[in-house]
């Protein structure tokens, strides 16, 4: 498995590329902002693209769509679309690439579409579009979305293997990139005891930043 993360413009946005390299077949994450850059890349390097994806339905994710079917003539799929072969994306759906799997993960929270991307692997990575962030998670309202969203994440994400590699949606946080393992020991949502303890946490989320001397 070979991953491309790219800092494609927006705030602070990433675009990503999945890529098995022993069948050259490749999967686009977020293509937003420069999906050109994506998609050249991937020619440079003689990758076929076959999937597209977008974690959730926000703008800033899904402007690069168009560009993907005008350039390579295939949409991008999303919670509840449909492959070409009829294959629902819903949670449990596992689509091949090449050697790689493509485990479809529904995270509700952020949004009620939301969807992380697993790849299982010797580490596997996880693709968490505005669900999880290094050191943050995506931004609800603080009832039943919040309730989702922590949901979500211990019931689902928290649940991968450890050395999995967490590859956000935005550079939000002190690195590009994370692991489970250490989002588990870091990330102060992660650490909250309780949902209430989250939700004050997203409440008062300002006053901890300042304190703590978080950007």
């Amino acid at each position: 498995m070979v991953v491309e993360q790219f800092a494609v413009g927006g705030d602070r946005n990433f675009g990503y590329l999945v890529a098995d390299e022993t069948s050259a077949k490749a999967a686009v994450i977020d293509p937003c902002y420069s999906p050109d850059m994506i998609v050249d890349y991937a020619r440079q390097k003689n990758w076929a693209i076959v999937y597209s994806f977008n974690t959730h339905q926000h703008y800033d994710h899904t402007n690069g769509n168009q560009y993907i079917r005008d350039h390579l003539g295939i949409p991008t799929l999303a919670w509840g679309s449909r492959t070409d072969d009829g294959t629902l994306i819903e949670d449990g759906t596992v689509l091949p690439l090449g050697k790689l799997e493509l485990h479809i993960i529904h995270t509700p929270g952020h949004t009620a579409d939301s969807i992380c991307i697993y790849v299982p692997g010797t580490p596997g990575a996880v693709f968490t579009g505005d669900t999880l962030f290094v050191g943050k998670v995506g931004g609800t309202d603080y009832g039943e979305n919040a309730r989702r969203e922590y949901d979500s994440l211990h019931q689902k994400l928290m649940r991968l293997p450890d050395d999995t590699v967490v590859w956000p949606g935005h550079n939000y946080g002190v690195a590009p990139s994370s692991t489970i393992a250490n989002e588990k020991q870091t990330n102060p949502f992660l650490l909250q005891p309780d949902f209430n303890a989250f939700v004050d946490l997203k409440r008062n989320w300002l006053e901890y930043k300042r304190k703590h001397g978080i950007a």
